[in-house]
């Protein structure tokens, strides 16, 4: 390793023994376990030693401190990279936490978790989405600073920061950070730095075997700043070059910029540096001995960190202290010059809602014909005057989708030629990148301090899947507006219109998917997501209509998941029929026919499955009563969410295949979607539960 440092830098060798103590941790801890990758948190520990001590505005003592910069670990199979340094530098994590990696119940799991670790800024697993995840932290940034300190020049507002983020070969291969990079380039999103530890090892060897592209040509085609360091005479990270190139990447505030750092793959082992093996297996003992004796540790001891090396790592608790009270009393200064704007940034940074926010919601009036996505539409719009936080759009089909809260004000960087261009801008063009829209939703979310929703159509979600399921692993308020839910959107055909989505949106532990039955329910459905956002974080799938519906009166028990729209005549009733969606209006013709017939009929609106499991029991049993057998489901899509709702007499209309191309009235008439369809399904159903 080089020692030769500029004045302005400095790196004595207890920096050194520290990045080798962590080398070797991670050796130790991968080996104790049995499992795990070793070899890029060896050769990546001088790289990220020197962002946690020498670059980067933290406090380990505060992870969660609103004026931090932010960390991220993309390649997050090397969460030891990650471990090693909070734990040298003061966080949580103590010893006994790295002897404990991998094993159940640590606080060290196989990648890292957000809301497990304190540090830990996401939930890293799936290569790529890490930087997706960067993208949307740096645009969360600018867009809260747009929100409480606009006019603040530049580098100098307590809100000024920086996203950091090392990123692997593997990411940079996962289109979502194509898209996402794509999208930093063009926003230009200068508090974002990569890091990308290009180290020509991959699962099956070298990357050459899938890998031959100018990783920064690519980067600069995208508009980001891009540098090259090389590794020392012994194939070490150059500390001194990188650390240069850190702080210019850092003051290059018009552009993202990324870092090409090339590393050597476990780099000292003797034998296992530069291999494939070393990136996802233990080293064996001798092999660890081996390394010990070159970096001068004993062979025999495992996690040795000595006094003298601890002690001088976590002064990065003192340097932590020492920002976070300088940021302390600029921030004290600015809540006196911003009194108005330090009560918002109180609000939200609570999480809490405004007094009276509700009364902007709109009412829609019964028995007009409005699509949801429409009315979703017009209660964003009517919600953005009283919820500033609130910010988002589209992957390309704001027209569509209904997304736009505001058309004169686009997030777009300076310097973009489109009259409605604001940096600090509510709307957000996502372009057609529905995956890392999906993604950055998760990064804003984790950054905090802002509502974000983003709309495709449903039959998209398909793209953002991935990303969904993290946003639900971490328990994340982003909101999507899914719309042309149904065969219902019509002559685009079968390639648009979803089928299976939402039945396999459902089976997302802690996904939230919400299907409104008019105009009035997706009002009551909003504003259940907003009052949920701090209160039971959860991502939220709206599912809208392309076309018209009939608009019922408003019932707030639509919050509660699953109501009673229209009761039977008999105080019992003989059948109930439960809908979602467009699909109610049918339920609500077919109960006229029954209860013209004498069969008394119950109508269950159930636009979200997940918010009625949550209710009481007393209160399911009061909607669906465990004594009526009879039961039909109507929704036009695989029926599998519903055979647990209808028992062994119900009867399930669905559609079990793909549509068509064609009128949408035409195509629910042929798929079996009318109100005679469905009274002939509860006809048969009570047959059934009177068999």
């Amino acid at each position: 390793m080089s020692t030769q440092t500029p004045e302005s830098f400095e790196w004595t060798d207890l920096d050194r023994r520290a990045v080798d103590t962590a080398r070797l941790l991670a050796a130790d801890a991968v080996q104790k376990v049995g499992n795990g990758h070793p070899g890029t948190a060896m050769s990546l520990a001088p790289a990220a030693y020197t962002i946690f001590q020498k670059v980067m505005k933290h406090d380990p003592a505060d992870p969660e401190w609103t004026g931090r910069d932010r960390f991220v670990l993309s390649p997050g199979h090397t969460s030891l990279t990650l471990y090693t340094q909070l734990f040298l530098a003061g966080y949580e994590l103590e010893l006994d936490d790295l002897k404990a990696f991998r094993t159940q119940g640590s606080k060290t799991p196989g990648h890292p978790e957000y809301g497990h670790t304190a540090g830990v800024e996401t939930t890293t697993g799936p290569l790529g989405q890490g930087a997706a995840n960067a993208v949307g932290m740096a645009m969360a940034a600018r867009y809260e600073r747009g929100l409480f300190d606009p006019e603040a020049p530049e580098g100098t507002s307590p809100f000024d920061h920086t996203i950091w983020a090392i990123v692997s070969d593997g990411d940079l291969e996962e289109g979502v950070s194509s898209e996402a990079s794509s999208l930093a380039g063009h926003q230009k999103l200068g508090n974002l730095v990569f890091l990308y530890d290009d180290n020509h090892i991959s699962i099956e060897g070298d990357t050459a075997t899938a890998l031959s592209e100018d990783v920064l040509k690519r980067y600069e085609a995208y508009g980001w700043h891009t540098q090259r360091i090389e590794p020392t005479a012994d194939g070490d990270v150059d500390v001194p070059a990188l650390h240069a190139a850190l702080e210019a990447a850092k003051a290059e505030t018009g552009r993202p910029s990324i870092i090409a750092m090339r590393t050597i793959i476990a780099w000292p082992a003797p034998t296992a540096q530069n291999t494939e093996a070393s990136h996802g297996s233990a080293l064996g003992d001798e092999e660890i001995a081996a390394t010990k004796r070159v970096l001068g540790f004993d062979p025999e001891q495992t996690f040795e960190v000595s006094d003298e090396v601890l002690r001088h790592a976590r002064r990065a608790l003192d340097r932590g202290a020492e920002a976070h009270a300088a940021w302390d009393k600029k921030i004290a200064e600015w809540r006196t010059a911003q009194p108005e704007r330090a009560e918002l940034f109180d609000r939200v940074s609570k999480g809490e809602l405004p007094e009276g926010w509700q009364d902007a919601l709109p009412t829609f009036e019964e028995g007009k014909s409005v699509a949801t996505r429409a009315a979703s539409g017009k209660i964003l719009q009517a919600l953005g005057p009283v919820l500033p936080e609130l910010w988002g759009g589209s992957a390309d089909l704001a027209g569509s989708n209904n997304t736009t809260i505001d058309k004169t004000s686009s997030f777009l960087p300076k310097g973009n030629p489109l009259p409605e261009a604001n940096p600090y801008g509510r709307t957000v063009h996502f372009g057609i990148r529905e995956f890392s829209m999906a993604a950055e939703m998760n990064g804003i979310a984790l950054h905090g301090n802002t509502r974000i929703y983003g709309g495709t159509f449903l039959v998209f979600s398909d793209y953002m899947r991935n990303a969904v399921r993290m946003a639900a692993l971490m328990q994340l308020p982003v909101t999507y507006v899914w719309t042309h839910d149904s065969i219902g959107l019509g002559e685009d055909g079968p390639t648009h219109q979803p089928v299976e989505h939402l039945a396999s949106l459902r089976a997302i532990p802690g996904l939230n998917v919400v299907r409104p039955a008019d105009a009035n329910e997706t009002a009551i459905a909003w504003a259940e997501i907003l009052k949920r956002h701090a209160t039971d974080p959860a991502p939220h799938g709206l599912a809208l209509t392309r076309q018209g519906v009939p608009t019922y009166a408003p019932n707030e028990d639509a919050a509660k998941g699953g109501y009673v729209l229209a009761d039977s005549s008999t105080e019992v009733p003989e059948v109930i029929i439960m809908a979602t969606g467009s699909e109610v209006q049918l339920a609500m013709a077919a109960r006229d026919a029954l209860e013209a017939e004498g069969t008394g009929t119950r109508v269950v609106s159930m636009p979200c499955v997940e918010w009625f499991d949550q209710q009481p029991a007393a209160y399911r049993e009061s909607v669906l009563p465990a004594a009526v057998k009879a039961r039909v489901s109507v929704e036009a899509g695989i029926g599998l969410t519903w055979y647990r709702y209808v028992g062994d007499a119900g009867r399930i209309v669905s559609l079990e295949h793909f549509g068509a191309s064609a009128d949408a009235n035409a195509l629910f008439a042929e798929y079996g979607f009318t109100p005679e369809n469905v009274a002939a399904a509860a006809r048969a159903s009570l047959a059934a539960a009177r068999a």
